[in-house]
């Protein structure tokens, strides 16, 4: 059985002006241990705002057959960037038409995110 391959798409903590980027970044190392918890292999696609990120996630998107596309919070919730997230619900739309599209709350619960997905069954029971 092909194990189940999940794409994270956030912004990269480094790269956010005015933010201490530690504690981010120390969130998304536990997030990506507990996919490693479940077996699941995960890529990450932390994206800066100045540098292309629809074309960097595009990239990402293609790079592999994923069952799931993760989508952070920070480009969810920030209303400045409302439409940045519209765009990346259509590019997985686009690139990756398959992959169930699932949002988290935070780094830490990517997984959990994913797990709801996959974990769906299929439309044949």
């Amino acid at each position: 059985m092909a194990v189940a391959r999940v794409l994270v798409v956030g912004l990269d903590p480094a790269r956010l002006q005015g933010w201490d980027p530690e504690p981010l970044q120390a969130a998304i190392t536990r997030g990506r241990a507990r996919f490693d918890d479940h077996g699941i292999e995960a890529d990450w696609c932390l994206v800066a705002l100045d540098e292309d990120p629809e074309g960097t996630i595009a990239q990402a998107l293609t790079r592999e057959d994923y069952a799931c596309v993760v989508i952070g919070g920070g480009i969810r919730k920030h209303e400045p960037l409302l439409e940045l997230f519209e765009r990346v619900v259509n590019l997985v739309r686009r690139h990756a038409p398959d992959a169930a599209i699932a949002f988290n709350s935070g780094p830490e619960d990517c997984a959990d995110a994913a797990l709801r997905w996959l974990r769906r069954p299929g439309p044949d029971g």
